[in-house]
């Protein structure tokens, strides 16, 4: 502790003589100082970890000597300490982004909680995370080997992200090693229960979640009124995870009405769990009522192009009379055009806005080294997808329909699992391309790292040809051909990749927001 040094700046500075014998039989240097224009001469020359700043005192006063100080040395915390309980002095002191604040008479403990709070707070949250972790730990191993729904795989699901954003803020990296082997072995249990129960889903009867296809009638339409606009946005390949990363971002504007979750549909892929989502439709629905619009995975084309068709049949189909207007967002000029022109969307019933940026991000990762560099694992993705969302036109969209008191409906398609196990998979020339699922007829493969479905009918996908099956791949495995196997492991490993089973994939947020 002796290595900590703290300037202490009162006018009446003798009188605290008391509280600074305590401090240093406590092992902290304590510098005095009587007034603003001594203590910015001392802070010039000297480096303190912390400084404790009277507010009321002759000559500069201590809000004054705040200003100076943050423009000499931003980084060093302040603690106002003052008489007055004014709440503009309050005001002003917070929003000169004090660490602390202080009314006096201040007794020694308080001081040394402020201390303790800011000079010691990362390694006491460290040993306190950690130690409530421990304990979390043994019951997520024991809930592990007893889940059995897929409400229970929701709420496994959501307890594990709790504890990925709480590690990833401490130093103790050997927790969050441990965290990550849990993590796992929760998509390793994952796939056993996708595998022994997706195909049940679509019988007549069974307890099914609702799914892509069901998401939209069941989520959204409910909350779509003549006599309050909203706004639904598909911000595509968002994790839930980065989705609780910008949040709290939202509720600066829009309050949580309900927070809910549903399932991707198989293969948890844009053309298919998208247009699911839009149509209100599984893909062997799409393809026989709307061939014109479904591309299956070997067809030339693109194969997102017809959301807008699709949900306009849906809305028809649901004999549901909307206005609506739907926007891609492919690129940043898009995405500001749409935000530049977004009052134009205040007459609608409803305002559908498709954000492809998080899956541009996720696929450029594997062909450009900056983003490599920048996202190569789940923190700095998540980090990475903060940055953006602070920046973007998303944001400033969001900003402008809670001013036009929008409802606001957040969601995604699917998600995305940084892969890290190869394992190889033998198809003919058409099989498709995707590394975590694959269709096409003689497929040869490891059969414990894959679901592999014979009949496509029965999970409602369509067949490239009569003997088609489909794989998806478990947990963080992706798809390789033997040929240049090595070259491909090494090249897509650590990629956000999705269409196979996992937690990440799998569990889509659906958040519903009123304005504030």
């Amino acid at each position: 502790m002796s290595n900590i040094s703290l300037l202490w700046v009162d006018d009446e500075i003798d009188l605290l003589k008391p509280h600074i014998l305590f401090l240093e039989k406590k092992g902290y240097e304590v510098t005095t100082c009587q007034s603003g224009t001594e203590a910015l001469e001392v802070i010039e020359n000297q480096n303190f970890d912390i400084i404790f700043l009277d507010e009321n005192m002759p000559g500069l006063t201590g809000l004054e000597t705040l200003t100076e100080i943050k423009a000499i040395k931003d980084h060093i915390p302040v603690v106002m300490i003052t008489k007055s309980e004014e709440e503009y002095i309050m005001e002003e002191a917070i929003g000169s982004k004090i660490a602390d604040y202080l009314i006096k008479p201040v007794n020694p403990n308080q001081i040394l909680l402020s201390l303790k709070k800011n000079l010691d707070h990362n390694r006491l949250v460290t040993n306190k995370t950690t130690s409530n972790y421990q304990q979390e730990f043994r019951k997520i191993a024991m809930d592990l080997s007893s889940v059995d729904s897929y409400e229970d795989w929701v709420d496994l699901y959501k307890k594990l992200i709790y504890w990925e954003l709480q590690l990833e803020n401490i130093e103790n990296t050997g927790m969050l090693e441990i965290f990550e082997q849990q993590k796992v072995e929760a998509n390793n249990e994952f796939f056993k229960f996708i595998e022994n129960n997706y195909e049940s889903w679509f019988t007549p009867e069974s307890e099914a979640p609702i799914l892509s296809h069901t998401a939209f009638k069941q989520y959204v339409l409910p909350e779509i009124t003549k006599e309050q606009p909203t706004l639904l946005v598909v911000v595509d390949n968002l994790r839930y995870d980065q989705f609780k990363t910008f949040e709290n971002i939202i509720q600066n504007y829009y309050k949580t009405k309900e927070d809910h979750t549903y399932y991707s549909i198989l293969p948890t892929a844009t053309q298919y769990a998208r247009n699911a989502f839009f149509s209100g439709l599984m893909p062997s629905e799409m393809e026989k009522l709307f061939p014109q619009y479904w591309l299956n995975d070997t067809e030339e084309g693109g194969k997102n192009q017809y959301e807008n068709e699709f949900l306009e049949a849906q809305l028809k189909r649901l004999g549901k009379d909307i206005n609506y207007e739907y926007h891609k967002i492919t690129s940043l000029q898009k995405g500001k055009r749409l935000a530049d022109n977004f009052r134009s969307q205040k007459n609608l019933d409803l305002s559908v806005v498709v954000y492809n940026f998080v899956d541009m991000l996720s696929h450029a990762k594997t062909e450009m080294e900056v983003i490599k560099e920048l996202a190569g694992d789940d923190k700095s993705y998540r980090s990475l997808t903060l940055s953006w969302f602070k920046n973007s036109a998303l944001l400033d969209i969001i900003q402008q329909a809670k001013q036009m008191n929008f409802k606001l409906i957040l969601t995604t398609d699917h998600g995305t699992i940084n892969v890290k196990t190869p394992t190889k998979v033998i198809g003919d020339k058409n099989t498709s391309l995707n590394l975590r699922y694959k269709t096409g007829k003689s497929l040869t493969y490891n059969n414990k790292d894959v679901y592999a479905v014979k009949d496509p009918k029965k999970i409602h996908l369509p067949s490239i040809n009569m003997s088609s099956s489909y794989i998806f791949a478990k947990s963080d495995y992706f798809l390789a051909y033997p040929n240049n196997f090595n070259y491909y492991a090494n090249y897509y490993k650590n990629s956000f990749q999705h269409g196979g089973i996992s937690l990440e994939e799998m569990i889509i947020p659906l958040a519903i927001y009123d304005p504030k």
